[in-house]
């Protein structure tokens, strides 16, 4: 085993040692080279807004000493995490912190968890007391890390979990698992957690079988999401290696996944992430290896899932210095506005929703003001839009007009080391 995991607050340089660091094994998974980037030392914002229309949490974001004015200037601040990559070159050292104001969105880092290796994805549990990230290696892990507010975070333990390179996780609405998704192994995981947020034995594993028309990208499965449907009753993975979205219903008594569906793509698509529209009658996933968007049917009662006609993610006729490669998609809290980020073309696209989440229209696209945005993330509130940019070490603010959806540049971009996901709270 490694050195151990160091908690650090860099606005008041106290380092908090609080367990063991999982071995480093360099990713299989990463496209092109990086650019190194050094760990930028921001200064915490002096003053606060109270701005924002939920409980903030705190952690790691408070000083853990210090005069009672350090703890007031940072109250109303609330918390983001950021995800890298660890063994990649000028990669970081395990988990960022970051504080923001919800009124004027610009990042400061805080500190960071050192010696969780390749965190590249991150994932909340419901009751916000437990951060989940997936180890993203040749012998994958996930780790729990425990987030509360006025103290540093602290690392509950990791468990293996018998594929390669998880590189997506998600808790089950029930609360009591938590399900994960390996890209070079094609496979999706199940582990069961403890109340108190602790991850127990993998309960299940699932392999994916078959490929694609791209020999590079799909000569076999590559499990990308997996995420539980609105409703509760299914689990639904997305594949790219075999241009499939596959259906599952979880057994809460056992930890099991039990098939009961799959959908395909148009052959060569590759899908890679999708998202339901609040009202859950349809889903919106996003093809990495053609550069299209698709509005799908979805029947809550089956878990059936019918992709309808591919729209593009760039304006017609735009040209391309290198291959574009669509990576997030979400949606805004109330609905209207779908936003995809596209790498390659370095932007961020916006969609209007129409009728009742039927169709999409592309509104607008805007540059994402770094180089390869491989994750977008929404603040709570669904005022501000955060993008990790992987190769310019660059996560960019947005502020969203809330009527026409599209999202405007504000603030100074964080410096952060190869950033692969940003998770606002």
């Amino acid at each position: 085993m490694g050195e151990k995991h160091v908690a650090r607050d860099v606005s008041e340089g106290h380092e908090v040692r609080v367990g063991k660091e999982p071995e480093k094994v360099l990713s299989r998974r990463g496209l092109g080279v990086l650019a190194g980037v050094g760990l930028a030392g921001m200064v915490l914002p002096g003053s606060a807004s109270a701005e924002s229309s939920a409980p903030a949490d705190r952690s790691a974001v408070l000083p853990t000493a210090g005069p009672p004015t350090a703890w007031s200037a940072a109250a109303a601040l609330r918390t983001a995490y950021l995800g890298t990559y660890t063994s990649q070159p000028g990669g970081g050292t395990g988990i960022g912190l970051a504080a923001y104001r919800p009124g004027r969105g610009e990042l400061a880092l805080t500190g960071g968890l050192d010696g969780v290796a390749n965190p590249s994805y991150l994932a909340l549990a419901p009751d916000r007391r437990t951060l989940y990230t997936v180890n993203e290696q040749a012998e994958g892990a996930v780790t729990a890390v425990r987030i509360g507010a006025g103290r540093p975070p602290e690392v509950l333990g990791s468990r293996t979990t018998g594929g390669a390179d998880p590189c997506h996780l998600s808790v089950h609405s029930g609360g009591r698992f938590l399900l994960s998704a390996h890209y070079t192994s094609g496979s999706l995981a199940v582990h069961p957690l403890g109340r108190d947020g602790n991850l127990g034995e993998t309960s299940d594993l699932v392999r994916h079988e078959g490929a694609g028309p791209d020999p590079q990208r799909q000569e076999g499965p590559h499990a990308h999401q997996v995420v539980t449907d609105p409703s509760g009753r299914h689990v639904l993975a997305v594949d790219l290696g075999t241009d499939s979205v596959y259906t599952y219903r979880l057994d809460e008594r056992k930890g099991t996944l039990r098939a009961c569906g799959r959908a395909t793509t148009r052959p060569g698509a590759g899908p890679r992430h999708l998202v339901f529209h609040p009202a859950g009658k349809y889903a919106y996933l996003v093809n990495e290896l053609d550069s299209t968007l698709v509005v799908c049917a979805y029947d809550s009662r089956t878990g059936t899932l019918s992709p309808g006609k591919p729209q593009p993610t760039l304006p017609p006729g735009t040209a391309l210095d290198e291959r574009n490669y669509p990576a997030a998609v979400i949606i805004s809290p109330d609905g209207r506005f779908v936003y995809v980020s596209n790498r390659g073309h370095d932007s961020i696209a916006a969609f209007a929703v129409r009728r009742e989440g039927a169709e999409l229209r592309l509104a607008s696209v805007t540059p994402s003001g770094g180089s390869y945005p491989r994750h977008i993330a929404l603040d709570p509130s669904g005022r501000l839009l955060f993008a990790s940019n992987q190769k310019s070490g660059r996560v960019t603010t947005f502020r969203m007009d809330r009527r026409t959806g599209r999202p405007s540049s504000v603030g100074t971009p964080l410096e952060f080391p190869v950033p692969v996901c940003v998770f606002p709270l």
